[in-house]
């Protein structure tokens, strides 16, 4: 896999009964395929743990949600105290470009969820925004945000 902008992780990858390769997504407690786009997901998770102090049991990954009568899934949520949507993370694979339909993206599941933060990643370059939802504003951070909800 490629490297990244981000911290290494410590990863458990093996191969599946097929020969693929599949990494231990400890936050939804089982094997999945290591996909570009997984790979990004899971060194973005360990920096937000070890580098941020997000704490592991508010993180939710491919968490479901209903928008428009149509089920979508998040990359990931973070919850703050109360169990209540704090930050989303939207990834894609390294050579995806970050353009404004993956903003697009994340700001729709946002009409549900009406998290602080929104964040993207290719791995490569991170966006994070922060939601005013009083002055309904919004403004972008030079770096992700430690946990402090």
């Amino acid at each position: 896999m490629r490297q990244l902008n981000l911290p290494c992780a410590d990863l458990k990858i093996k191969a599946d009964v097929s020969g693929r390769a599949v990494v231990y997504d400890c936050w939804r407690r089982k094997w999945v395929a290591l996909t570009p786009e997984e790979w990004v997901r899971q060194h973005f998770a360990w920096m937000l743990v070890q580098d941020k102090g997000y704490m592991p049991g508010r993180m939710g990954n491919e968490v479901s949600i209903r928008l428009n009568d149509t089920d979508r899934r998040c990359d990931t949520v973070i919850y703050d105290n109360e169990m209540q949507p704090y930050m989303i993370v939207e990834y894609k694979a390294p050579d995806v470009v970050l353009t404004q339909r993956v903003f697009d993206q994340i700001v729709r599941y946002n009409m549900v969820l009406h998290a602080r933060y929104l964040t993207v990643s290719n791995g490569l370059v991170h966006y994070c925004c922060e939601i005013d939802y009083k002055n309904r504003t919004y403004r972008f951070l030079r770096d992700i945000p430690v946990y402090n909800p």
